[in-house]
């Protein structure tokens, strides 16, 4: 499938799903049919298309990156799909939102929303997404999904290479600007992970602090390793818990919720090669919390 817009000239009186099929995109007959049905083809001279609509010499048809869907529905169930095409699906998910199916929860989770959407926009029973990684319930912000258990695992395989970044706000200020923070983590029987001096799986985190305040900084943090909870359990280790995280640490919560975002990711396509980049602002109303006055921007 394009990973960028495509523009093509008709040359000769003919069908559009035929034309789309004779590209030398080599798309197949399902996939020029999906792109015609997510909206994503257009021709100069005409206001909207079908399969059967009648292309003249002369004209142009225009091809989109990303597939354009309807995306309402799913969005009332918070998700928002950022990007979709035959392979892998970006979406920006909502705190509170599992990413995965729980003992406790399985319906409303990320995962299960975003299969039964596929479905119906595919009309196809057996389309369903699959899980590259995990966000935290009360994370919010950017997941990718692959559409495929092959690309799910050349996904996987190469997440060391996916640039993975977040945005926090902690209790007080670290006292240096920047800096990698390095633990090995073991989980407890009661799910929480702990920082060990030995053992357990080690867990990197680069962290740069962006505003400063007088009781909360914004930090920018990148991931090296992708461990459960690592963000909020080194965070605290570091004496700065994230703002509304009581689970370590956190003694203030007032934008009840835990304020970590993900904010951005970046990677090379998994069939294309093409490089993606992915960035989504921060919720306002984790903004709010080190947007009042007495709030500096660090150096």
């Amino acid at each position: 499938m394009p990973t960028r817009d495509h523009q093509f000239s008709v040359s000769s009186r003919c069908e559009l799903l035929p034309y789309l099929i004779g590209l030398p995109l080599g798309l197949s007959r399902k996939q020029a049919k999906d792109l015609l049905r997510f909206r994503a083809v257009s021709v100069k001279r005409m206001t909207a298309v079908r399969h059967d609509t009648q292309l003249e010499p002369g004209d142009v048809v225009t091809i989109a990156a990303g597939k354009q869907i309807p995306a309402a529905s799913i969005e009332r169930q918070g998700l928002k799909i950022i990007y979709l095409d035959d392979d892998i699906v970006v979406v920006d998910k909502r705190a509170g939102l599992l990413s995965m199916g729980s003992e406790g929860e399985k319906e409303r989770t990320a995962h299960r929303i975003l299969n039964e959407h596929l479905k119906a926009l595919t009309k196809s029973p057996a389309q369903q997404a699959f899980i590259v990684h995990r966000l935290d319930r009360e994370t919010s912000g950017l997941m990718m999904f692959a559409r495929s258990r092959p690309i799910q695992a050349v996904l996987q395989q190469h997440w060391k290479d996916v640039t993975k970044k977040y945005l926090a706000v902690v209790e007080g200020a670290p006292s240096k600007a920047n800096g990698t923070i390095r633990d090995n983590l073991v989980e407890s029987k009661s799910y929480r992970m702990h920082r060990v001096e030995r053992g357990g799986e080690p867990a990197i985190t680069h962290y740069r602090v962006l505003r400063t305040g007088q009781d909360k900084s914004l930090v920018e943090l990148t991931l090296e390793t992708g461990r459960k909870n690592q963000i909020r359990v080194q965070m605290a280790g570091l004496g700065h818990p994230i703002v509304g995280d009581r689970k370590y640490g956190a003694t203030i919560d007032p934008a009840r919720r835990l304020a970590l975002h993900s904010c951005e990711l970046k990677f090379c396509h998994p069939v294309s090669g093409a490089s993606m980049e992915f960035r989504i602002a921060m919720p306002s109303r984790l903004m709010a919390l080190i947007e009042a006055r007495g709030v500096a921007r660090a150096k």
